[in-house]
């Protein structure tokens, strides 16, 4: 029985329909047959009883009847009347019972079998009953004269077997359309048997359910986003997506999904800042079907900040590396000044740069109170000399102690690193220069950073913040353009906001906005009471 059984869905699916289709059109010929079994006697009672009505009713029949041989007339109006109609017999009779008319003639002059006691009521009355021609079903209508007087009663039957010979006429027809109806069924099963076995690759239901629940498992326990895209539209994502891209799983729709992924551009490795992380998406076409793509997202969130931050403590490195070997040299110049006996030249040389450097230390930490950012901006002072490039710590720069709240040291390195980074590499190389001004406090922190370069407009400032975007040189979408995603992401974390505009010079300028004051318990209103 198993192999007899069909396997795959397709078989399947074909079987269980052909079994209803087979089913419909048994149930459907046998009423068909049914009714017209149903049709065929309701048809002969209404033909007998119209035939038996008009014969009784005719002023010849009860002339004839006044005779003294009514048979002699009656007989062969009868049985012509018989003969093109089909009927099986036109019996006329006195009242009480005694035959002028049969199909046999040798039944002339017996009595009639059947009920005569409706008819000779006035009634007329049909029956089934078995008389010389087997069970029949007949119709009895009294034959008044004209006075209204009942001088007879004519009665027209029609056989059973007549009725059941018609009906078996019937069957062959009904037969026909049952096997044409089951021929057409077949052929188009057959027909859908193909397109679902191409659909489902001829596997089994079975294999279809197991398929879905490790695919289904799958989706919901890889630690990477996937995003299946069918005709430009999301026709799947599963959740780790859904919380890459900063949506619940029971609040996501397709619209949640950036109108980049959508696309029919086919990328690998892209970088992309969302939703407050830091993601690589890889889009790849499905062999076989054009319109249709899937995604792949890793959060690189993480590892992008610690790039930040390692790319920033390695330039502060190098610049530690560049002091360090300008103090030797520098060392080595006033030892031969000392040795050639210019003592106070070799002093007024150790101290010059000395106090500069210490200066300059004095009023970033006497203005700034995260040591983190003064390093930082110490080293970033000493990269831009050592690229030529004159960057400042303007005066109005103060940031307190109350601030911490706010913003992390590490959010804030991060924030103004960045910047400050985008700041060195677009100014203009006739005029290098950059300005910093930070300052905050509970209320807010104001980071502007200015540089001689072109600056950008609104529309390529937000691209640059979504996407990865750069534009320096040689760069590309997913080698380089994390600086300001990374600032965009901390800003949105804080609601802070980040605008550009060109006034003295190119201003990038980051906000992150104040806690609101918690109201006051017990207030003044209740003490002046």
């Amino acid at each position: 029985m198993s192999r007899i059984a069909p396997r795959t869905l397709a078989s399947q699916v074909v079987a269980l329909v052909l079994v209803v289709v087979a089913a419909i059109v048994v149930i459907g010929s046998v009423l068909a047959l049914w009714d017209a079994r149903l049709t065929g006697d309701r048809t002969a009672r209404e033909t007998e009883k119209a035939l038996a009505i008009g014969i009784a009713r005719a002023p010849s029949t009860a002339d004839a009847l006044a005779t003294d041989d009514p048979t002699e007339i009656l007989q062969p109006m009868t049985e012509a009347i018989r003969a093109d109609t089909g009927i099986a017999f036109i019996t006329i009779m006195a009242p009480d019972g005694e035959r002028f008319t049969h199909t046999y003639p040798e039944k002339i002059g017996l009595r009639y079998l059947g009920s005569t006691k409706e008819a000779l009521e006035g009634h007329i009355h049909t029956e089934t009953y078995t008389g010389t021609l087997g069970p029949s079903v007949r119709t009895i209508v009294p034959v008044r004269d004209g006075r209204g007087e009942i001088v007879g009663m004519v009665s027209v039957g029609v056989t059973e077997d007549t009725l059941m010979n018609e009906w078996l006429g019937r069957l062959p027809i009904v037969l026909a359309i049952a096997l044409s109806a089951l021929a057409t069924a077949g052929v188009g099963l057959w027909w859908v048997r193909r397109r679902i076995l191409q659909a489902t690759g001829g596997l089994a239901p079975g294999d279809l359910r197991l398929m879905y629940d490790h695919h289904d498992a799958v989706l919901h326990s890889i630690k990477e986003g996937v995003i299946v895209v069918r005709d430009g539209h999301p026709a799947l994502v599963n959740d780790e997506a859904k919380r890459l891209l900063g949506n619940d799983a029971a609040g996501f729709t397709g619209a949640d999904v950036p109108e980049s992924f959508l696309g029919e551009e086919r990328f690998e490795d892209m970088l992309y800042a969302g939703g407050g992380r830091v993601l690589v998406v890889n889009k790849v076409r499905v062999d076989g079907d054009r319109d249709a793509a899937v995604l792949t997202l890793r959060d690189q969130t993480e590892l992008s900040e610690a790039t930040g931050e390692l790319d920033s403590m390695t330039h502060f490195a190098e610049a530690l590396r560049s002091q360090a070997h300008e103090s030797a040299n520098r060392l080595h110049t006033i030892v031969a000044l000392i040795e050639m006996g210019r003592g106070e030249e070799a002093a007024q040389l150790a101290t010059t740069d000395l106090a500069l450097s210490q200066q300059l230390i004095d009023r970033m930490s006497q203005s700034i109170a995260e040591p983190a950012l003064v390093a930082m901006l110490l080293g970033k002072t000493s990269q831009a000399a050592e690229r030529g490039i004159e960057l400042t710590v303007t005066d109005e720069s103060e940031l307190g102690d109350d601030v911490a709240g706010l913003l992390t040291a590490q959010e804030m390195v991060t924030v103004v690193g960045n910047l400050v980074d985008n700041a060195l590499d677009a100014c203009d190389p006739a005029d290098p220069w950059v300005e910093v001004t930070i300052t905050g406090e509970a209320g807010g922190v104001h980071i502007e950073i200015a540089d001689s370069g072109p600056g950008m407009d609104p529309e390529l400032l937000a691209r640059a913040q979504e996407r990865g975007f750069s534009t320096k040189a040689g760069g590309d979408e997913r080698g380089r353009g994390l600086g300001l995603a990374l600032v965009a992401q901390v800003l949105r974390r804080h609601n802070g906001t980040l605008t550009a505009h060109a006034t003295y010079g190119s201003v990038v300028v980051a906000q992150i906005p104040g806690r609101p004051a918690e109201p006051a318990r017990g207030g003044a209103e209740g003490d002046r009471t």
